[in-house]
């Protein structure tokens, strides 16, 4: 086996490359860096390597083709590799096939982000606007909900009652549907665990205590989120768009104490009500699952009792309560702002159901820390 030997050819801009003999760790250090040199100093637009007379070929060997390969299409120019035995081909393949290439669109987003630094300012101001309009939205609505608990000859009870029958009345059936299967689904899920060490009866004071404390107010509230919140949000947003609300101001009455604060009432009433709602139907399906265990309905309901307090009912209602005021509130916000067009509406409706549930899901992890920290 002859010993390994390089002939460089340059023809125009032409570049021809000769090997010959053994191409691998050994003789590929001599001959890399200043070939590689030498190639970008002559900056030839055609570059072929000839490695028809190459005996041996290990992956220095194939770094240093891939090497002027990359070399060349990075100037745009053209490469050939010519006689690569048959048994050096499959490695060149798999190298050539794993090299890490540059995501174009990875490469067009900084390019775009460097060419349009508008777009970066433009996301921040409009990130600004909307804290704050909230915090003007809040701050108005505040004033405008107290002013109407001490004043209650200026609230609209009409609409108060009109939006609790279709917030919560009409909500009854689906409440007590989930409420009824959640309990249900709980009941079997913890007895399958519980019946390994004999502790079914504990399924009541689980089910108990995670309705209460816990699920009752938080699945109210998100399905009040997709159900009431989303109604308000169109409701606001249709009449945004029909300059109803405009018509309003102009006759010198607030939006906020006119259209939210009856909404937010009504929201405030029935949130707690429907809470108890699904934590009665829950209880149902729990004691439905424990009945059919063998147990009798009288022991569920000392578990429960034993196992429940009125701290944790109330507590729960205190979740209810809140979450009704954000879920209202959201809605409204997110109706009143509503801009023009033909999916304004719609795009108002969907920002009014996943902030409602971002802002249900903040709040209950803070009640959960400050329950803790009080001993509740």
């Amino acid at each position: 086996m002859q010993a390994f030997t390089q002939d460089v050819r340059f023809n125009g801009n032409s570049c021809e490359i000769y090997l010959q003999g053994r191409l691998n760790y050994h003789s590929i250090p001599e001959i890399w860096n200043n070939t590689l040199s030498e190639i970008k100093e002559k900056n030839p637009s055609r570059l072929i390597l000839d490695v028809s007379e190459v005996d041996s070929c290990d992956a220095s060997g194939i770094a240093y083709f891939l090497e002027h390969k990359r070399t060349q299409e990075s100037r745009n120019g053209e490469f050939l590799l010519r006689g690569l035995r048959e048994e050096f081909q499959y490695l060149y393949q798999i190298s050539t096939s794993t090299q890490i290439k540059e995501d174009p669109e990875q490469k067009q987003f900084f390019e775009d982000l460097k060419e349009k630094p508008e777009e970066i300012g433009l996301f921040v101001v409009n990130r600004y606007d909307d804290a704050k309009n909230l915090i003007e939205y809040i701050g108005e609505l505040t004033v405008s909900f107290w002013y109407s608990i001490f004043h209650p000859s200026v609230i609209r009870w009409r609409d108060v009652f009109r939006t609790a029958e279709h917030a919560g009345v009409n909500a009854f059936p689906i409440i007590a549907m989930i409420g009824f299967l959640l309990g249900l689904i709980m009941s079997f899920q913890s007895a399958i665990p519980m019946k390994k060490f004999g502790a079914e009866i504990f399924v009541a004071n689980l089910i108990g205590l995670s309705l209460f404390r816990e699920l009752g107010p938080l699945m109210t509230a998100f399905i009040l989120a997709g159900r009431s919140g989303s109604a308000f949000a169109a409701e606001l947003g249709t009449m945004k768009v029909s300059e109803e609300v405009d018509a309003l101001s102009t006759m010198g009455l607030s939006p906020i104490q006119f259209l939210v604060v009856p909404r937010l009432l009504a929201a405030i009433i029935m949130t707690p009500l429907l809470t108890v709602v699904f934590n009665l139907l829950g209880l149902v399906g729990g004691a439905i699952v424990l009945m059919s265990f063998g147990f009798p309905l009288v022991t569920f309901i000392n578990q429960v009792l034993s196992a429940v307090t009125i701290v944790d009912f109330a507590g729960g209602m205190v979740k209810a309560y809140v979450f009704g005021l954000v879920i209202a509130g959201i809605g409204c916000f997110e109706g009143l702002r509503t801009t023009t067009g033909a999916g304004a509406v719609g795009q108002s409706t969907t920002r009014a159901v996943v902030g409602g549930i971002i802002y249900v899901a903040i709040l209950d992890g803070i009640f959960s820390i400050a329950y803790f920290y009080l001993g509740i």
